[in-house]
């Protein structure tokens, strides 16, 4: 099977950095610092990232990571106590020695640009529902020559069938599959194109989409029902599960010329589509993974389960 080895690896990898994301969250010290953007990360953002590009580097020393964290601000010394913990962390989830200085290359292997063959990594996506106790997901995609071949989305908060923590994968031309963080067989996952369930996921903040839009192009393509509100990609595993039929992320007249971040788009795209979806951006283009850490090409993204992408897309150029 094509890109046996690096499911295998990318499975295990992503397991263990959602266990110690659940860790870091029932150990009630999920506290945010603030980077430079403003945007917040946490003691999980930075382990997740250690233990993923560790075991990357170590498994496929040529293939560069693209991730959203760099450990500059735990290089400075007033982070010295933040730097300990995520050590502590990391050696509690890997059961193996682990100095600082180890944790800090590890996280900066994530550093990485795009290429012919790269991985792209969000290590905690949806960090702010990650704090607030709701959704977020640990994503992970292998992209080639700007095509996704394999994804993976660790959900541990998502719940299905009474069952909540889940991990979807994705292999191009091989279907996507979920199943139990806990342990348990992938069972095949597929779109909902029932008319009568249609449902429509957005995001939790304001700012991260066009509401009154995002609504208005739901309502046209015959979707009533109030939208599900949840962070992370955790939206796309809706979609692909069957859970929700559209998940709009359109500019938001704040920001009009906004580009979405390859990471928080990449593992969800290719999970979407093994499970007969599609993904485009407002004007109906494939989102272009093939240049950089941004999607510049794109505007916006549109989500659905392929059934009434057309319809969408012709209410949004209206």
């Amino acid at each position: 099977m094509a890109y046996s080895q690096e499911v295998q690896i990318a499975t295990a990898t992503v397991q263990a950095a959602a266990r110690l994301c659940e860790a870091v969250r029932q150990d009630l010290v999920p506290q945010a610092m603030e980077k430079l953007d403003r945007s917040p990360v946490t003691i999980a953002d930075y382990g997740a990232q250690a233990i993923i590009c560790e075991a990357l580097s170590t498994a496929f020393p040529d293939d560069p990571v693209v991730g959203e964290e760099d450990a500059k601000d735990l290089r400075q010394d007033e982070y010295a106590e933040q730097l300990a913990q995520v050590a502590q962390y990391v050696q509690a989830t890997t059961s193996s020695m682990v100095h600082p200085d180890q944790v800090l290359t590890w996280i900066d292997h994530g550093n990485g640009k795009v290429c012919d063959r790269y991985w792209t990594l969000d290590p905690i996506d949806g960090t702010k529902g990650f704090l607030r106790g709701d959704q977020y997901a640990v994503a992970l995609a292998l992209v080639e020559k700007g095509d996704l071949k394999v994804g993976l989305l660790a959900c541990p908060a998502l719940t299905l069938d009474d069952q909540t923590g889940w991990l979807f994968t994705a292999v191009r031309g091989q279907g996507a599959s979920r199943q139990p963080l806990a342990g348990g067989d992938p069972q095949p996952i597929s779109v909902n194109t029932d008319p009568a369930q249609l449902r429509f996921v957005e995001s939790v903040e304001a700012s991260h989409g066009h509401g009154s839009l995002q609504s208005a192009v739901a309502q046209a393509v015959g979707i009533s029902r109030d939208p599900v509100r949840m962070d992370s990609q955790a939206k796309y595993a809706a979609v692909a599960s069957g859970q929700a039929a559209l998940y709009l992320r359109l500019p938001s007249p704040k920001t009009p010329d906004y580009r979405e971040k390859i990471w928080d788009h990449a593992a969800g795209t290719l999970v979407v589509e093994e499970a007969g979806g599609t993904v485009t951006d407002m004007h109906g283009q494939p989102l272009d993974f093939s240049k950089s850490a941004k999607l510049n090409e794109n505007q916006g993204v549109v989500v659905s389960n392929g059934a009434i992408h057309a319809a969408t897309l012709a209410a949004l150029a209206q």
